[in-house]
């Protein structure tokens, strides 16, 4: 009974401590906080919390209030209060009575926003990922106005075929570059290149359409894919419910390096468990270096291993399947869910991933996901790792 009473004990110290370190507070942080036009949801947390993503937990939303959380206004006073023995923030909000006469105006489009919208807004309004196999399918531009080649806004186009219950507005794209993942090498869609917008006119085969808005230029066989539904812009950051692992697929902007509000691509999507706001860790793939005293049955294992082992990867130009003395010592796993963890041969050591940021997604796929980098004390690269944090 007493051995009981002690294991029960030490389980809560180790939880009361666990639960203080997943929501510790910032050295130095302030008691409150006045919102000014310009802050977000992230950079207000970010001065309280060592860990700005876990603000959730600390203004105690619930899995409802995460989808939709409250909005804050510049104006407004967020408060830390220590009261319950945990750090909580508060919200203050001051009760103004309008005199007669006197309009309100809807505060909703003054709502400070979670992470820097002007940023991602380019990623949120149009199709960045196409599925493979999807563009033989989707209707493409046959010909223009007056035989016109290049075609802008206000040009009258004419489509190959457009059903009537296909819907009235579409984006314009062109085939891109292929996504395919560095581990498996599964293409795991196409990256479309957004050129503008369509709106029909008259469907049928073929379909009548304008150009109502061009970003690039227009040419005949340039495809439709419907605008579709909505795009989520109100996130709320949080770590994943289940692991998940994968890595940086590609960064943007003509950058070769990532760092704050930089936008990256990840090989990991809805298939995968990966959700809008979730935040994930960045880590430096750890060298895989030789043991300097490896065992006897280590060199004979790595003497048989040798000759059947492939190159499977490279990350700045530093080949992952093989180590410093050039010999091939790393494979991977061919299931999807284990393909970022490395099966090391005999006789060689992988050092630990160094954890270099942090990136929130804001747009998930079926298998390619999109993350705004929140915090980088080191550059962030194609290939790093990205787990949970």
């Amino acid at each position: 009974m007493f051995r009981n009473i002690i294991t029960l004990l030490m389980f809560c110290c180790l939880s009361f401590n666990a639960n203080a370190q997943v929501i510790a507070l910032k050295e130095g942080h302030p008691d409150r906080h006045v919102v000014v036009k310009g802050d977000t949801l992230w950079w207000i947390s970010a001065r309280f919390l060592k860990d700005p993503w876990l603000w959730p937990k600390v203004w105690q939303l619930n899995r409802s209030q995460i989808k939709n959380p409250h909005l804050i206004y510049p104006g407004d006073v967020i408060v830390l209060d220590m009261s319950s023995g945990q750090p909580q923030l508060k919200l203050l909000r001051e009760t103004i009575t309008l005199e007669p006469g006197v309009i309100a105006e809807p505060l909703t489009q003054n709502a400070i926003s979670t992470i820097p919208l002007n940023v991602i807004t380019p990623f949120l309004s149009q199709p960045l990922v196409i599925e493979k196999g999807q563009l033989a399918e989707s209707p493409r531009i046959i010909a223009g106005q007056d035989n016109r080649v290049v075609l802008s806004t206000g040009t009258r186009v004419y489509v190959n075929n457009i059903e009537e219950d296909s819907g009235l507005n579409w984006y314009i794209y062109r085939p891109g570059d292929s996504l395919i993942d560095p581990d498996s090498k599964e293409v795991l869609g196409v990256e479309a290149t957004y050129l503008g917008d369509l709106k029909v006119k008259r469907f049928g085969a073929p379909a009548t359409a304008e150009v109502v808005k061009a970003k690039e230029e227009i040419f005949v066989k340039d495809r439709l894919v419907p605008s579709g539904d909505e795009v989520i812009t109100n996130f709320t950051p949080r770590a994943p419910d289940t692991p998940i692992r994968g890595r940086v697929l590609k960064i943007y902007g003509g950058l070769a390096e990532a760092g704050p509000e930089s936008i990256v691509s990840i090989n990991r999507g809805s298939q995968d468990g990966v959700e809008v706001g979730h935040v994930l860790a960045v880590s430096r793939y750890g060298r895989i270096i030789k043991d300097p005293e490896p065992t006897k049955a280590d060199q004979e294992k790595a003497a048989k291993a040798e000759a059947n082992a492939k190159p499977k990867l490279k990350e700045l130009n530093f080949d992952l399947s093989r180590g410093e003395d050039g010999k091939a010592v790393l494979n991977f796993a061919k299931d999807k869910k284990q393909a970022s963890e490395p099966i090391i041969e005999p006789g060689y050591v992988k050092l630990p991933d160094e954890r270099v940021g942090l990136i929130m997604v804001f747009r998930v796929f079926d298998k390619i996901s999109y993350g705004l980098v929140m915090q980088a004390n080191e550059p962030v690269y194609t290939l790093d790792a990205i787990h949970n944090p």
